[in-house]
């Protein structure tokens, strides 16, 4: 069921800049599309630059695109108005470029006037803005349950251990964990920690799916108060997948079953040369075929320059480097790759996961850890461990590979997985569907 903009509830989607938050946001706006409702997606026009091939002829009559323009400056013009290739120190510009757009945002909705906005976490003054027109609104979290439950904990109680002892963070990344424990007990950081769920109507939508992060799901909805409604992996489909992408496929399709890794650390985040060198070593001491994707903060580079010296010769046919992008969805989802090594983004977890591809934890910032010691947890993958100082060590780094792509026990986990959610099909999607209904009906 198509949805048209006259008959159906109007939902306005408003997330934040990053594209690992608009692309849930699209995937969950495709879902809701399909169960009578009509979306209006709010952000940069940068942000939607990167979508706007992916809503099809068949979601163009329901998916509307809505620009936000924010402040434009010699230090922020407006190609840097997403995180998307954003160079890390202008990051805090960015968000606060972002919340100066509240007004435009504000004329935004008076004008819309949609039936329930959807917002993001890092907006608490979103949903404020609608309340002051009467319009509900629901929070949407594209993070993990896993990771959302351990923050709450520790702005609900600081100096309190999290319950479920496999999720910390390992001594290395203490200072993740200090950053953690700072903002919980600052009293601002703490309330934009917390408002947006807060002000949610009734329940949290979070991307996700009972079957790996139940119990986290509900300590998350038993700290706040407030019921957390998981929407699914909200993966993109292969089919969907930009073009492109044809010389890599040909490449893996002469590999034999299950035996290249995809190597992809995020379009967010750049390898230090320390980091570079140990996976490009530990590539080489494992032996397996691999697809790995690179990024620079500079952009496109000559890349003997960046790797170590004579890499590039000693992989060979053996390894495909590809620089900035590759169809992610359509290479993991193809039967030559035997496992994913991985950042463990959020995104990058649901995909592999709903395509059976074990994961080769390689986590470097933010949620990323935590979110590696829940696949660990549930047996889709293993982590690939860093000595007492945070480096990698390349021989580590080629044992876990070998282990997950030669061994039966992993990827046999990730195939059960793979099998449950297929069996489930959108049945989370369906219950939203009907909250949000209900939600509307009543605004």
């Amino acid at each position: 069921m198509n949805s048209s903009k006259n008959q159906s509830p109007r939902i306005l989607m408003f997330p934040w800049l990053g594209y690992g938050h608009i692309t849930p946001y699209l995937e969950l706006a495709k879902k809701l599309t399909t169960k009578g409702f009509f979306i209006y997606l709010c952000s940069t026009e940068a942000t939607l630059t990167s979508i706007q091939n992916k809503i099809t002829q068949n979601f163009s009559n329901s998916i509307e695109l809505v620009p936000l323009s924010l402040e434009v400056s010699s230090d922020l013009p407006a190609n840097f108005h997403t995180t998307n290739g954003l160079p890390p120190h202008l990051m805090v510009k960015l968000k606060a470029a972002f919340d100066k757009s509240a007004e435009k945002f504000s004329a935004i909705l008076k004008d819309l006037k949609p039936d329930l906005l959807i917002f993001d976490f890092l907006q608490p003054w979103a949903p404020r803005l609608a309340e002051a027109e009467n319009i509900p609104s629901v929070i949407f979290i594209t993070s993990s349950s896993v990771m959302t439950s351990f923050m709450f904990h520790h702005f609900k109680t600081p100096d309190a251990e999290f319950p479920y002892k496999n999720i910390r963070f390992h001594d290395y990344e203490s200072r993740f964990m200090d950053e953690l424990l700072a903002n919980a007990r600052d009293c601002r950081e703490r309330e934009k920690g917390s408002v947006g769920v807060n002000k949610s109507c009734k329940i949290v939508l979070i991307k996700g799916f009972r079957e790996i992060e139940g119990r986290y799901i509900d300590y998350v909805s038993g700290l706040t108060g407030k019921r957390f409604v998981p929407v699914g992996p909200l993966v993109q489909e292969p089919s969907v997948d930009d073009g492109g992408s044809s010389e890599v496929l040909s490449w893996l399709e002469k590999k034999e079953a299950m035996s290249t890794v995809f190597v992809s650390f995020g379009s967010e985040y750049f390898l230090s040369k320390e980091d570079m060198d140990g996976i490009a070593h530990g590539l080489l001491l494992s032996k397996v075929n691999f697809i790995w994707v690179v990024r620079f903060p500079e952009g496109e580079v000559v890349l003997e320059e960046k790797f170590p010296e004579g890499f590039l010769e000693m992989v060979g046919y053996r390894g495909k480097i590809i620089q900035g992008w590759a169809p992610q969805t359509k290479i993991l989802v193809h039967e030559n790759v035997g496992g994913f090594v991985s950042h463990c983004g959020w995104n990058s977890v649901m995909e592999s996961l709903k395509f059976g591809v074990p994961i080769i934890a390689v986590p470097m910032h933010l949620d990323q850890p935590i979110n590696a010691r829940l696949v660990e947890e549930i047996g889709a993958g293993k982590e690939v461990l860093r000595d007492g100082d945070g480096r990698l060590n390349a021989e580590t780094v080629a044992a876990v590979i070998n282990r997950v792509v030669l061994e039966d026990e992993v990827r046999a986990k990730a195939a059960d997985i793979k099998a449950k959610l297929a069996l489930k099909g959108d049945q989370e999607i369906d219950e939203m569907a009907r909250e949000l209904m209900s939600i509307c009906s009543k605004s």
